[in-house]
């Protein structure tokens, strides 16, 4: 008789592999305060970060890309405490995502933008990363 061992976490991470591409696997979220809903996708030559934050202006939000890391930090404020409140869903306080990329990027080259209460950050890989074409020379 043969005993097969069955590892469930195994598979789990057999089928995440299966499903997911692998700069998706890659890639780490962590978050503290007020949660935001975040895409972030990759492009052939940078990643792309989508993050909804209505009620913010730029001024609100703070960026820092150091290495592979992306840290979104701002704080959603109170209402006027004078009103009586009824029904509060609104989320309130401090909010800071960190999220880990695949690959190195390059924080220079970097471009934000916020339109809508949607924030679109786009950051190109490192150069070393991006695919290079080589031309081929031909010798008669």
């Amino acid at each position: 008789m043969t005993l097969l061992y069955y590892d469930p976490i195994r598979r789990m991470q057999r089928l995440m592999e299966a499903l997911f591409p692998e700069e998706f696997r890659a890639t780490d979220v962590r978050q503290t305060g007020v949660v935001i809903p975040l895409n972030v996708y990759a492009e052939e030559n940078a990643y792309v970060i989508q993050a909804w934050i209505p009620g913010l202006s730029a001024e609100d939000v703070r960026i820092e890309v150091v290495g592979d890391t992306v840290t979104l930090e701002g704080e959603f404020k109170a209402p006027d405490k004078d009103k009586q409140m009824l029904l509060q869903e609104i989320p309130v306080g401090h909010f800071k995502r960190v999220i880990t990329l695949p690959t190195e990027l390059e924080a220079d080259e970097a471009e934000a933008e916020l339109v809508n209460g949607v924030l679109t950050l786009r950051i190109p890989k490192a150069k070393a990363l991006r695919p290079k074409e080589i031309k081929v020379k031909v010798r008669k």
